[in-house]
């Protein structure tokens, strides 16, 4: 159980981050546990915002093959990173925000074909996840121009498109991102740049369907600023919800398609979800 707790308070502390990070940190710890009833509910309630680590705890408790959801996933991620990666074009200026896995290898995938292209990027305070895909980005020869998050504007409106992952996917359409994506997909809607949101729909919600909203999760102030003043209150919210509006279109294991899509494909391929 030692195994266990240390991964949940390495997922607590955001030594382990992104969602398919998270969930594959999840299933290794639960695969490690005698006890997987114990495991199963220890890891459900590691994080907030966490949908993926929580339907690979479901599927764990239907069929109990690690193995074959590892294989699931990785056979995901690799078709998200063919669709994705046909998306960028030699010349191409790609802006994105914070770290995803998912959103870096559809880059990096593009890299390996020949394209050469640019990254515009913001830096993702308080926790900087912006330098994580900047340095992974760069190491492999992509050019990449990083700026501070008030200084968005100026990255997006010189880009082709918008590519972000995702943490969480709501029966609505939208999608749950690092604080700021939904402000910044507003930002390229108003100048016509296409938004893309680069995630397996594993991490579908499946309790928003029964009108529950996904938790968004808020961590302490001292990320943001170590002051301790009467009448200063320090607001450090993680996520926040990109309205359908602002997304032209979801990059998943099943091809590039709509909001309006994406039921159908949960439940036709996902319905062990349910």
């Amino acid at each position: 159980m030692d195994d266990l707790y240390k991964t949940v308070k390495m997922i607590k502390a955001l030594k382990i981050q992104g969602a398919e990070n998270v969930a594959k940190a999840a299933i290794a710890a639960w695969s490690g546990c005698a006890d997987k009833k114990k495991a199963e509910r220890v890891l459900m309630n590691a994080r907030p915002t966490e949908p993926m680590l929580r339907n690979s705890m479901r599927y764990l408790s239907k069929y109990g093959n690690p193995g074959a959801l590892a294989e699931m996933i990785r056979e995901a991620d690799a078709r998200i990173a063919g669709y994705g990666s046909n998306l960028i074009q030699n010349g191409s200026t790609v802006y994105t925000h914070c770290h995803s896995s998912t959103a870096e290898s559809i880059m990096l995938l593009s890299r390996k074909k020949g394209r050469r292209f640019t990254v515009n990027l913001t830096e993702t305070r308080p926790s900087f996840q912006g330098r994580l895909t900047a340095l992974a980005l760069a190491s492999h020869g992509i050019e990449v121009n990083m700026y501070v998050d008030s200084a968005a504007l100026h990255a997006i409106k010189e880009a082709d498109l918008m590519l972000i992952g995702a943490d969480a996917i709501t029966s609505s359409g939208s999608a749950i991102n690092k604080i700021g994506s939904n402000l910044f997909a507003g930002i390229a809607r108003s100048f016509g740049i296409p938004v893309y949101v680069a995630s397996s729909v594993m991490k579908f919600d499946p309790e928003t369907v029964y009108g529950k909203q996904e938790k968004i999760e808020a961590r302490s102030g001292t990320e943001v600023w170590n002051v301790h003043r009467k009448n200063i209150h320090i607001v450090n919210k993680v996520f926040e919800e990109v309205e359908p509006k602002n997304i032209n279109a979801f990059i998943t294991e099943f091809g590039v398609i709509d909001s309006g899509s994406l039921m159908g494909e949960i439940h036709g391929h996902y319905g062990w979800m349910f």
